[in-house]
């Protein structure tokens, strides 16, 4: 069974959202890595890219499919992880910690409000 953190909410298009202050850092779910299978290559947005709520922010290829990436909120880039672009085996191996992708500075806190808590995302992906 794939891990789903309580502490993180979750989108339904599975990427999870962390939130620290004003600041989100988001990745796709353990669940996500395991269905897209090894990842290979991912496509990142640059620091300082606006983005509103559920806008694509980039892309990440496995060797099953291509899959676009949504943000859950409104809001700036403030920090991408070079390290998953350079390796992007990081979102198999570690899809929490080293894995995660990109950090936003929400720009609409209410927002998040549309989010799935764990026990829900749970429920989702055990349909």
């Amino acid at each position: 069974m794939s891990e789903v953190k309580v502490e993180c909410k979750y989108t339904e298009e599975h990427e999870w959202i962390s939130l620290e202050e004003e600041i989100l850092t988001i990745g796709i779910t353990d669940h996500a890595q395991d269905s897209l299978g090894e990842i290979v290559f991912i496509e990142l947005p640059k620091v300082g890219e606006t983005f509103s709520k559920s806008s694509i922010f980039g892309a990440v290829e496995s060797t099953k499919s291509v899959s676009d990436l949504y943000t859950p909120v409104s809001g700036v880039v403030t920090e991408v992880n070079t390290s998953v672009e350079n390796q992007p085996e990081l979102i198999n191996q570690s899809p929490y910690d080293e894995g995660w992708m990109i950090k936003i500075k929400a720009s609409n806190v209410s927002d998040l409000e549309t989010l799935l808590s764990a026990e829900e995302y749970k429920n989702l992906i055990e349909e």
